[in-house]
Parts: C-alpha cells; sequence; structure tokens
C-alpha cells in the first residue's frame, strides 16, 4: 500500500482508496479467513486511526442508519468500484447510495444488525438468506407507489449481489429470480417493440454483410444505437467454447459484457471485408466523420430503411433502431420463461410444486448461466437463422 503511494499517518485508507488501487479484494479475505472487517483490521489489528483522508467522491457526513459497518464497507467498495471503474456520474451513485442503504436499514430493521454479506459464502444458509431478502422488498413492495420505483430498488440490489458473486467470492445471489417472483412492470406504452416475424423480414431484407451485422447487433446483442455506431473488433472476446462476449468498459449503467449468443459468422466475415492495412477497427466506419465512425442516427435511418424494404411497421409506422433493441429483451425474458419450464420435470423429482425454488436453492449460478444461454440462442437461431441469401461463413 506503501508503494501505492498510501501514507499510514493519515489514519486507515477509505474504502474509496483501496478499491481504486486494486485493493477491494481485501474485504472478502479478511471476512473469509479472519472473520474482520476492513476497519476492524486496519484500526484494532494495525493500529491506524479511525479517520480516512477524503477523496474527490467521499460523503463523511452521510448518515446510513446502519448498525453494521461490514455493509457499509460492502456496499462503500461496490459503489466506489462503480464510479471509478464506470464512470458513473456522482448523482447515480448517490442515488444508488440510497437505495441500497434503505435495503439496508429494512433488513437490519426485521433480522437483526447481521451483514448483508456475511451468509453469502455459505451455501447451506441460500433458503433461510433467500427468504430474509424477499421479505426486505415485501416491505419495500407497500412503501414504494409505482413498480417503477420498486424496480429500481431491485435492480440495484441485485447488481449489488452479483458483485460480490463475481468478485468477492460469494456464492450465490439471493435475490435472483426475485423479479419472476413480484412480476412487476413498467407501464410504458411507448415501450413498442418489433415482433419475431418483423425481425426476421428485416434481417430478410439485410442484402449486405455490413446491414446484417446492424440487424444482429440491435436485435440478436441488445445494443444500443450509439453502441453498435462506435463498435470495435477489439471489443469482442472470441472463444471456442462458445463463451463469446463485447466487453464495454464504459456503458451507461457502468462497464459491463455482453454475450453473443449468435451472429458470430457475420461478424467475421465483416472483419475480412474491412481488414486493410488503414482499417482503424470500427465495425462501422466513416471516412467523413471526425470519430471515425458512424452515428447513431445512421444507424436508426438504415435500420428504418430496412424495415420499409421489408414491409415490417410498428403501430403503422416503420420501426426504430430502439425497437429493434427492445426485440432483444422481450425475446430474453421470453427464454427465461421457457428455462424456468424446463426446470418443472426437476422440481417433480425434487418434491417441489414451484421451479423458482429449484432454481434458487438447487442450480449453482453458472447452471442457470448456461439454461438461459441455450434457451436464449435456440429463439435467436429461429428467427435470424438459415436466412435465404446468408453468407455462410
Amino acid at each position: 500500500m506503501r508503494e501505492a503511494g498510501y501514507e499510514p499517518q493519515h489514519g486507515r485508507p477509505s474504502y474509496e482508496w483501496l478499491a481504486a488501487n486494486e485493493f477491494a479484494g481485501l474485504s472478502h479475505t479478511l471476512r473469509q479467513h479472519h472473520d474482520l472487517t476492513v476497519k476492524e483490521f486496519f484500526v484494532e489489528e494495525v493500529g491506524l486511526g479511525d479517520d480516512t483522508p477524503r477523496g474527490d467522491g467521499d460523503d463523511p457526513g452521510y448518515d446510513w442508519g446502519i448498525r453494521s459497518d461490514e455493509t457499509i464497507e460492502a456496499i462503500q467498495t461496490y459503489l466506489s468500484t462503480q464510479r471509478d471503474r464506470g464512470e458513473l456520474a456522482a448523482s447515480t451513485v448517490t442515488s444508488r447510495r440510497s437505495r441500497l442503504a434503505e435495503y439496508a436499514r429494512i433488513y437490519e430493521q426485521h433480522h437483526g444488525s447481521l451483514s448483508l454479506t456475511r451468509n453469502l459464502d455459505d451455501i447451506e444458509e441460500r433458503p433461510a438468506e433467500n427468504d430474509r431478502c424477499m421479505e426486505v422488498f415485501d416491505v419495500l413492495k407497500e412503501r414504494l407507489s409505482t413498480d417503477q420505483s420498486r424496480l429500481k430498488y431491485l435492480g440495484d440490489v441485485q447488481q449489488f449481489y452479483d458483485y460480490q458473486v463475481r468478485f468477492e467470492g460469494a456464492k450465490y445471489n439471493p435475490l435472483d429470480g426475485a423479479n419472476d417472483q413480484f412480476r412487476w412492470e413498467i407501464d410504458n406504452r411507448d415501450n413498442k417493440t418489433v415482433d419475431a416475424e418483423g425481425m426476421r423480414a428485416i434481417y430478410e431484407a439485410a442484402d449486405s454483410i455490413e446491414s446484417q451485422l446492424l440487424v444482429l447487433s440491435l436485435g440478436a446483442w441488445g445494443l444500443r444505437p450509439n453502441e453498435v455506431a462506435s463498435l470495435t473488433i477489439d471489443q469482442f472476446e472470441l472463444s471456442d467454447d462458445e463463451d463469446n462476449r463485447i466487453v464495454f468498459e464504459q456503458r451507461k449503467n457502468g462497464p459491463g459484457e455482453v454475450a453473443v449468443l449468435f451472429g458470430v459468422d457475420v461478424l467475421k466475415q465483416r472483419v475480412v471485408d474491412l481488414d486493410d492495412p488503414g482499417w482503424d477497427g470500427y465495425l462501422f466506419p466513416s471516412e467523413r466523420s471526425s470519430t471515425g465512425h458512424i452515428t447513431p442516427q445512421t444507424i436508426t435511418n438504415r435500420f428504418k430503411r430496412l424495415a420499409v424494404d421489408a414491409g415490417v411497421t410498428v403501430e403503422g409506422e416503420p420501426p426504430t433502431a430502439k425497437m429493434g433493441r427492445r426485440f432483444w429483451y422481450t425475446t430474453y425474458n421470453e427464454a427465461v420463461k421457457q428455462m424456468m419450464e424446463g426446470l418443472e420435470g426437476i422440481a417433480a423429482d425434487q418434491g417441489s410444486s414451484s421451479t423458482e425454488i429449484v432454481s434458487q436453492n438447487y442450480l449453482s449460478e453458472a447452471e442457470k448461466r448456461r439454461y438461459r444461454r441455450e434457451s436464449m440462442r435456440d429463439k435467436l437461431e429461429a428467427v435470424f437463422g438459415n436466412v435465404v441469401g446468408e453468407d455462410p461463413s
């Protein structure tokens, strides 16, 4: 830590400093092997002062209203990582902190000052922890007046637990599948989408590899128009085991990865078409643009033209690129439902009447991810596969 520039006389390092200097995993190590929080380690074991130096994003006056230092530490580390790596706006971080803190306060009110993360490394605790977390959202369901507000809380807390699984050694997300139990929906009549038949017709109208890649980027990968416009080959991580992905250092909600379950053949052919000494890596390049790539509006215009050529409309109008992207979301939701239906046989064998219980208690995160992807891949193949005139390479 001295080599990273930290001076012990300043007191214990803040959670923000630890995350920014690649010490985020210290929290898990101390908790797992020594039953200590970061604060307890530096103050009681190392002997540093309890004060922490203030950073640009620190807010020492924030009233958490939470008794568990371990919970505060986990939330701080998560938010610091999201802010620094994802370059999130300060207002976004503040909103997430508020929702996570409220969730933690309700958790403590109903279940005592037990840390939110304390039971996540014990798979035997999963059923009980699932129940504890769901009880918190039973309370939030009554306190919050709209499904949109409830979904914001659920999304933020699920992402917090996802972070614990991916980076802090947790063995499960206790809120996995919670969406299916509450079935909250955002009532937005503008969320119109292209159906499967329409999307296939649009893809069939794409008479070039470039046009096919544009349609796949929206409908098969679920990318935003601005993400499609600036897409580069360097963002793709391709492997032989079908674990293909697109990596984003910056997205609207922070860094992330997008699974590529269909269309690798079209991507590879696009690379072949563009590959020359002067190519800078953009999959949709533009010599006239100062950025080196086409604009999001161009993506929308091209998608609309393909829809017009295919005779596809949504409520009488040509669909936008955003509607093409929403097709991915509706298809993914259908794939998840199909996966849950496929668990009915397992539930029967286990003597359970609920596939959700099987999903939460008996399937690992890796197994659930594999089942979801298999179901989604089948649906994408049904829409985009075996198109007449499609390049076989």
